[in-house]
């Protein structure tokens, strides 16, 4: 397991996009609106070194990172562990009491299929388990 991404909740897309590649010099190398019902955010995907960031911004009230916005502020979402097959590691993670967010199971654009794992068992942590079936990297 390694870490995938950092996803950064913001209330300005661009404004956090000019900070990462003007000021810090990362790359932008992606950017995309998922509009899917419990999703509806835009993603800004950022390199920096071999590091990769998401920035997240909602499209809708309705959006998950709208209410992340509302309830804690911009900042830190979530955390993303690349894992070589997720469905074996849901079930590993089971079988050790740990719960998942079933309804964010899903595919994105990218070809990562991603879940999130219940908060309650990362002290409040925001964690992203996900692979890349079709692809070997970011």
């Amino acid at each position: 397991m390694q870490i995938d991404h950092i996803g950064i909740a913001v209330r300005n897309l661009d404004g956090a996009i000019s900070f990462y590649t003007d000021i810090l010099g990362a790359e932008l190398t992606d950017r995309y609106s998922n509009p899917a019902s419990g999703v509806e955010t835009h993603v800004a995907v950022i390199k920096a070194g071999q590091d990769v960031i998401e920035l997240l911004s909602p499209t809708s009230p309705s959006s998950p990172i709208a209410a992340f916005l509302k309830q804690k502020g911009k900042g830190v979402h979530h955390i993303a562990y690349r894992v070589p097959d997720l469905d074996k590691a849901i079930s590993e993670l089971k079988e050790k009491g740990m719960t998942f967010l079933e309804h964010t199971y899903r595919t994105t654009h990218l070809g990562r299929r991603l879940i999130y794992m219940n908060p309650r068992h990362s002290e409040g942590v925001i964690t992203e388990f996900c692979d890349y079936p079709e692809k070997t990297s970011f």
